[in-house]
């Protein structure tokens, strides 16, 4: 391997180490078990040549991208194909109808269902691919007219729904916090969020297999939503820095 791409595998390593560690530290303060923590990679817009180096160090696991059309060219017959096997992708973005046939056709998950009309659509495709599609209800955490989710005070209901559609298993809530938040207001948020997800999602695992998660937390506020319980963090800007 050349000297830059040695340097560039140090820094990466560096990076995820780095971010481990804030991990543990934050579980040490609530009481958690670090061990249940699962990072989520953001690769979206992290070189190709980054995300290979960190799934054949066996770093990254698991993946998230937020555009149906970009991971299909990506990982499907892209630079990234040949990893594939070795991730678990997920969908973070916003799913629209349209979209709902690719999505179940390229990712391993979806963790962005905020109605039962995309809940819908989703299950009917993935009853096509004879495949149970794991999904993440969205939260909407903020009063931003521009962030997708289910208001939480309706999640149990839209979990209820869902729970009606055969090729679905509902594995647990994702949630963005508020741009900017401090951190008190983010402490409140992952609360609430926390509190929701243990009412409906009490054991580690759901009917059909799937690990429940709770995913809270990006590259700026993951430390405050593992200790509130978080244990799919979503990070990407720190890892790929």
């Amino acid at each position: 391997m050349p000297t830059a791409e040695l340097t560039r595998k140090s820094a990466l390593l560096a990076n995820f180490a780095d971010i481990n560690s804030r991990i543990t530290k934050a579980c040490a303060v609530s009481g958690k078990d670090p061990s249940g923590i699962e990072l989520l990679a953001v690769t979206k817009y992290a070189a190709a040549a980054d995300v290979a180096i960190l799934v054949e160090a066996g770093a990254v696991k698991t993946a998230g991208e937020n555009k149906v059309q970009d991971a299909k060219n990506k990982w499907t017959a892209g630079e990234l194909a040949g990893n594939r096997a070795a991730v678990s992708l997920h969908f973070i973005g916003h799913l629209q109808t349209n979209k709902a046939k690719a999505a179940v056709e390229t990712f391993d998950w979806i963790d962005c269902i905020d109605s039962l009309k995309i809940a819908a659509e989703v299950n009917r495709h993935a009853a096509a691919c004879g495949k149970v599609m794991p999904v993440l209800i969205q939260l909407k955490l903020t009063a931003s007219a521009t962030q997708s989710g289910v208001n939480p005070a309706q999640a149990g209901e839209l979990l209820a729904a869902i729970g009606g559609l055969a090729n679905l298993a509902p594995s647990g809530y994702m949630g963005i916090a508020p741009a900017g938040a401090a951190p008190e207001e983010l402490k409140t948020v992952f609360a609430e969020a926390k509190r929701i997800f243990d009412r409906d999602f009490p054991s580690k695992a759901n009917n059909s297999g799937f690990k429940n998660y709770l995913s809270l937390g990006m590259s700026g506020d993951y430390e405050l939503a593992v200790q509130a319980g978080s244990n799919l963090p979503r990070i990407g800007s720190a890892l790929f820095a």
